[in-house]
């Protein structure tokens, strides 16, 4: 029988999200293909060090103890080495024991392509074009920004952040607020208080994590409180009353119960963000990640009308702040 992915929650990877791939990326550009194809060879046998995403991704792969049997988690490698070049990576995952098996080696092209033949809830890169081509196909992705702050401590608790508007839901909202000002955004939070908000490109990817919360909860009921629950799921935004009412109620609709919500009204979201420690945060405006990232792992989701002159497949797009190097090698 074949393996279903459609219960799932599946994380598409690219290994420039997941490693640090600076030096294999400054051997590409500076010395081209064959150099690094040598490069990757010769270092073949070395394990990469750990990149941004590399906690989020450990932590929650950890949460697969709750099903052995029939894992509710998948992380499938979306590389644009090749077979060859990707070794590396390969044997870097096996050496930093990672349960990742699965892997689509495409030499070049975009990944893209296969996010919805493998039920993709969320796709990772530090390739600015890679995230880029994928949301155009209006499929859930982000890029990873460099951080100077990776958690890599024994702890369990895996968090996780979001922002709201562009990110969870779409940009309908946001739109109304950049065009005609903050009382019309204001009066249409009101007016549609009790309406849910429409999906946006992570509302998959936040319900198959209420999943495993649910699974979790199981567990500590069945152990008696001997298993204690990983998850802690957190939404960061810039609403304020009255635009609180219809967070609430989107969450509700969708059976989501998030553990923590901050609603700050223009207060700097890396103040409250630096507090809570996630280990991911989520966000579609740049501006906020250039100080998020900064402190903690950050990925832009370039989504919508405030990225409209970001979002590009054409060399020479405009990059947020503090994005990585070009993935050439994944």
């Amino acid at each position: 029988m074949a393996y279903d992915l459609s219960e799932r929650l599946v994380i598409g990877l690219a290994s420039s999200a997941l490693f640090d791939l600076e030096e294999s990326d400054r051997v590409f550009r500076e010395q081209g293909e064959a150099s690094y194809r040598i490069y990757q060879r010769d270092n073949e046998n070395k394990p990469l060090s750990t990149g941004v995403a590399f906690p989020f991704i450990k932590r929650l792969l950890s949460l697969n103890e709750l099903s052995p049997d029939n894992p509710p988690i998948e992380v499938v490698l979306l590389s644009r080495n090749d077979p060859e070049t990707g070794l590396r990576v390969m044997k870097s995952i096996e050496h930093h024991e990672l349960g990742i098996t699965r892997a689509i080696f495409l030499q070049g092209r975009y990944p893209h392509r296969f996010i919805p033949a493998l039920n993709i809830s969320l796709f990772l890169s530090a390739n600015r074009q890679d995230v880029d081509q994928a949301i155009l196909a209006g499929h859930p992705a982000g890029q990873v920004l460099s951080s100077g702050d990776l958690d890599l401590t024994d702890e369990e608790e895996l968090r996780i952040a979001f922002d709201f508007d562009g990110v969870l839901v779409t940009d309908e909202s946001e739109t109304i607020y950049q065009q005609q000002g903050i009382e019309a955004f204001r009066e249409y939070e009101r007016a549609n208080a009790q309406v849910p908000a429409e999906a946006g490109l992570l509302a998959v990817f936040l319900r198959k994590l209420a999943h495993i919360q649910m699974l979790e909860k199981q567990r500590e009921e069945e152990t008696q409180g001997a298993y204690r629950p990983k998850v802690r799921v957190s939404i960061v935004t810039a609403r304020n009353a009255p635009a609180h009412e219809r967070v609430i109620h989107t969450m509700r609709s969708w059976g989501v119960t998030v553990n923590e919500a901050y609603f700050l009204g223009g207060i700097a979201k890396e103040h409250v963000l630096g507090i809570i420690k996630p280990h991911i945060f989520f966000d579609d405006q740049a501006s906020h990640l250039s100080a998020t990232s900064d402190i903690l792992p950050s990925v832009h989701v370039p989504f919508g009308q405030l990225n409209q002159g970001l979002v590009s497949g054409e060399e020479g797009a405009s990059r947020p702040v503090h994005s990585l190097p070009e993935e050439n090698s994944p």
